[in-house]
């Protein structure tokens, strides 16, 4: 960590573990309270809750909320906001491990949605989740001055998880299986299949800080930098994690022949590339004062993660 840290700044005092710990429970808290009063009632629910409930690193809407208080100069409450990033997220992995997609068979340490109950209940599940994100997103209770922020953010989420990011990314992950690529055509990929719903992450919560267009400016590069680090720090610890930590089955990218970070690069030359784009993210916030203290702990956690 200090390594790549101490040309940028000294954040050897900030309680990272700590920070995380209280926002993953803030986060979870909420994320219970949207589904709780039908969680008993179906099976939709159930599997609904199962996916988001299950554990998870919550690094999108811990971000969100970072980048909020990274900005902000008063309270405001950017939850909703958190909540609907991870409901897309926790989305966007039952259909992943859908048999149709990646076919996978361990999520967190648990059965996959599709395995736990079925794949079409998986499918509808993660059908609601998708949805439930913008009831709640379109839900807050807003003034005329801040009516204008949100519909930005549900604009800027929509476009991040849609069909120009996160499910085109999701395409071309599946149609580069079995060719070859160019580290271009990698990273662009990556960008939408990975980043871009990171990206959204950081900008909402800028957005809801009422952050300045220069601000904002510099936690753009900075998402678009531990986005990309982020992913590959999943592709290497496909190769080299432990199931035990990851909660995921290794080796299955190799076994599609699916286009990674170290099938191009090499896990080394992979994890030098991570260290550059993470020195990259915090140069961009380094004009920051200590209120971004968690962004760049979340920056030098993203390539130091087991899972």
């Amino acid at each position: 960590m200090n390594q790549v840290n101490s040309k940028i700044m000294d954040i050897s005092g900030f309680d990272f573990n700590s920070y995380i710990s209280k926002k993953i429970i803030l986060i979870n808290k909420k994320l219970g309270k949207f589904i709780e009063s039908a969680q008993d009632s179906t099976i939709l629910a159930k599997a609904m809750n199962y996916s988001l409930l299950s554990g998870g690193k919550r690094i999108r809407p811990v971000l969100c909320i970072a980048a909020y208080e990274a900005v902000a100069e008063k309270e405001n409450d950017v939850l909703p906001a958190a909540c609907a990033l991870e409901m897309i997220h926790a989305y966007s992995l039952i259909h992943d491990d859908l048999p149709a997609m990646d076919n996978d068979i361990l999520r967190r340490g648990k059965p996959t949605c599709h395995v736990a109950f079925s794949e079409a209940t998986a499918i509808l599940a993660g059908d609601a989740l998708l949805t439930l994100a913008f009831q709640i997103l379109s839900s807050v209770q807003i003034n005329n001055n801040d009516a204008a922020k949100w519909l930005n953010v549900i604009n800027l989420i929509s476009k991040a998880a849609g069909y120009m990011g996160m499910i085109e990314g999701q395409m071309r992950d599946i149609n580069y299986e079995n060719r070859c690529i160019s580290l271009k055509e990698l990273e662009y990929m990556h960008s939408l299949k990975t980043g871009a719903l990171i990206g959204a992450a950081v900008e909402a919560g800028a957005i809801l800080g009422n952050g300045s267009s220069v601000q904002i400016n510099q936690l753009k590069i900075y998402a678009k930098s531990i986005g990309l680090a982020f992913q590959i720090t999943d592709d290497i610890l496909n190769v080299t994690g432990d199931p035990a930590e990851t909660g995921k089955t290794t080796g299955t990218d190799k076994n599609r022949n699916k286009n990674t970070y170290p099938a191009l690069l090499g896990v080394t030359g992979s994890e030098k590339h991570a260290k550059k784009l993470i020195r990259e993210a915090l140069h961009a916030i380094e004009t920051f004062d200590n209120k971004a203290d968690p962004l760049r702990a979340i920056a030098l956690y993203i390539i130091e993660r087991k899972k």
